[in-house]
């Protein structure tokens, strides 16, 4: 089905690329409505007999089908799953006409389209229903937990995006740059640096997994479909990630969030900061830490040897439940 063609009325079914050697589980992707009437798109995919259920929250640049491997290894855990793209990518609505732009305007749309959709899912997702998010959406997630979302038993994180990796600029000089250039009238525009084409980087210029037979996989995933590719992040995203980051590490709310959360971190992580996800894990009454020394920030996405510590945390966590 052409995302440009057909109808994008909630419930409706969505566009899921699927390759041959990638299929996705019984299941499929259908519409729902995000805050200001915005089409946003999430798949489904139940377990035959579920032991429990997943929603999966993608990162920055990530749509549903990067995850195609994940949903089926929880498939066959037994778990239900849910995942969905962010507003701003994938086939969700996007914020600017340059599709290739990453933009967003602040973090609370955000957390109110995730409330929208587990508002629609709920009933559909059995307990214990846990949490994963990377990344991106690790950070939005732990948001969404913090600020009173308690339909979930627990929650796990991978790379979690709590700390940005400014590149060498010290934290508050990217602050003020971000909250200028917002305030200037220039937040759609790439940061200092941006603009890079998502369809011609390379597996060693990204350095976000040691695993080439997965990264091409997902390369081939966006030039099927150029829809679901999305490139640099504009200085109106980048002042919303610094402040939603900067609120997670100092807000009392993430203090009162009650379920276990297991936050796993890439020991060789170039885009964020590992040194904020510890801290913001000691901050959680049943925060828990880990490192996977070697990983790349895709830890979902690295060799399998590298994947095994987070499945192995992931399981423990399940059977805790």
């Amino acid at each position: 089905m052409n995302a440009k063609t057909s109808t994008r009325a909630p419930g409706a079914e969505a566009p899921l690329l699927s390759l041959p050697e990638w299929p996705f589980p019984e299941g499929g992707a259908v519409w729902y409505e995000g805050v200001g009437g915005r089409p946003m798109r999430a798949a489904y995919f139940p377990a035959a007999h579920p032991i429990g259920s997943v929603v999966v929250s993608p990162g920055r640049t990530e749509p549903i089908e990067k995850y195609v491997e994940v949903v089926g290894e929880l498939v066959k855990r037994g778990f239900t799953v849910l995942i969905h793209d962010w507003r701003g990518q994938g086939h969700s609505s996007r914020l600017l006409p340059d599709r290739l732009r990453g933009h967003a305007e602040g973090y609370y749309d955000f957390i109110a389209d995730f409330t929208r959709l587990l508002d629609i899912y709920v009933d559909r997702l059995p307990r214990p229903r846990i949490a994963l998010g990377h990344s991106m959406g690790g950070c939005l997630t732990l948001t969404a937990l913090a600020r009173g979302e308690r339909r979930f038993d627990a929650a796990i994180l991978s790379a979690p995006m709590l700390g940005l990796n400014t590149g060498g600029r010290p934290a508050w000089q990217a602050r003020l740059l971000a909250r200028l250039m917002t305030v200037a009238g220039r937040a759609g525009e790439f940061v200092l640096g941006g603009g890079a084409d998502p369809f011609t980087t390379t597996f060693e210029q990204d350095r976000l997994t040691h695993d080439r037979r997965r990264y091409d996989r997902a390369r081939a995933q966006i030039l099927a479909d150029r829809d679901l590719a999305l490139g640099s992040p504009t200085w109106g995203w980048l002042s919303a990630a610094l402040k939603t980051t900067d609120w997670l590490r100092s807000g009392a709310e993430v203090t009162r969030i009650s379920i276990p959360v297991v936050v796993v971190g890439a020991g060789d992580d170039a885009l964020v900061l590992n040194s904020a996800s510890k801290a913001v894990a000691a901050r959680i009454p049943k925060g828990q830490y880990l490192e996977i020394p070697g990983a790349y920030h895709e830890i979902l996405m690295e060799a399998d040897e590298l994947r095994a510590p987070f499945w192995d945390a992931f399981d423990r966590l399940a059977a805790s439940l």
